[in-house]
């Protein structure tokens, strides 16, 4: 069977995106003439519409079984794109679903019951998510997944005006998982520390982290807040450009650390680095609470990173 359109599910979240980039290099280097429509949620638009491997970026309002008119409008999509092939790379209730929407015998590499590919290993669950996609991928048949890259990734960076050497800081993380931040006032500390180093700390975050940028500027004013002004893109460039970076365990950590910045990332118990850490130069630094992980710690894993 000559496969020509292909689907690729990936929902999110930003780091399980990061690092779906290889899977996603590998899919189109095994399908170069085929036509591949990327199905992700609107917080990844810009990033995945930036990506090269993709023809296509559709969007996922992901609704609700009771949604109906919402749900017919998402099954008409599918079927529409008259597939042959799926790799679901998100792999939960919600993406596997979507094989009983598509409604015909498609292809389909993941876990949804009764597909074609099943990635069937009973520990997949307790691997990392970069091993464990590659051994869905070599199910069907694609071997060879590089590590994931982005040296495409192009942004002007100029605009923010920052000193040189600089530090990304990402102080933020899911408002619904507090367990997984460090501390404000510690970060407040390590950035007056950088700072005493003539190294410029540039917060990173959303406009919802705003509140917590300023309470981290009023003990460290020198620390420049690029809080809710970069996209996805600009995180990547400007991780080329800096010294090191530290952060908890949140999304732009792994934009960091794959575009090539040394990095601390910061972990509690609420979150495993066996399974999701960031890939790179990286440093894990683990406490079951992160209140208990010293700033004095982090100064001494950063330290190893930006001096020689």
């Amino acid at each position: 069977m000559t496969i020509r359109r292909i689907l690729v599910i990936k929902l999110g979240a930003l780091g399980d995106f990061v690092q779906a980039m290889g899977p996603f290099s590998a899919i189109r280097a095994h399908h170069p003439g085929a036509h591949i429509t990327l199905l992700t949620t609107k917080p990844f638009a810009d990033l995945a519409l930036a990506c090269p491997w993709f023809d296509q970026v559709r969007l996922d309002d992901k609704p609700k079984p009771w949604q109906l008119p919402s749900m017919l409008r998402l099954r008409a999509m599918l079927r529409d794109g008259r597939f042959d092939r799926v790799y679901d790379l998100q792999t939960s209730d919600r993406s596997s679903s979507y094989f009983r929407l598509l409604g015909k015998a498609v292809e389909w590499s993941g876990i949804a019951p009764g597909c074609s590919h099943p990635h069937a290993n009973p520990r997949r669950d307790a691997m990392h998510t970069i091993e464990r996609q590659r051994e869905q991928l070599a199910v069907i048949g694609i071997t060879e997944v590089p590590p994931p890259d982005l040296s495409w990734v192009k942004s002007d960076i100029s605009r923010y005006g920052l000193s040189h050497p600089f530090a990304l800081i990402c102080s933020g993380g899911a408002a619904h998982r507090p367990a997984k931040r460090w501390p404000s006032e510690r970060f407040a500390a390590l950035c007056a520390w950088l700072a005493e180093r003539q190294v410029q700390p540039v917060l990173l975050g959303t406009e919802k982290e705003a509140d917590e940028i300023k309470a981290i500027r009023a003990l460290c004013p020198d620390a420049a807040d690029l809080a809710g002004r970069t996209s996805t893109l600009d995180i990547v460039a400007l991780a080329r450009d800096a010294l090191a970076a530290v952060g908890n365990d949140t999304g732009p950590m792994h934009l960091i650390a794959m575009g090539g910045c040394p990095s601390v990332v910061l972990f509690s118990h609420d979150s495993d680095p066996a399974l999701c850490a960031p890939r790179g130069k990286v440093t894990v630094l683990r406490r079951p609470c992160l209140a208990d992980l010293d700033a004095a710690e982090v100064e001494a894993a950063l330290s190893r990173m930006i001096e020689p």
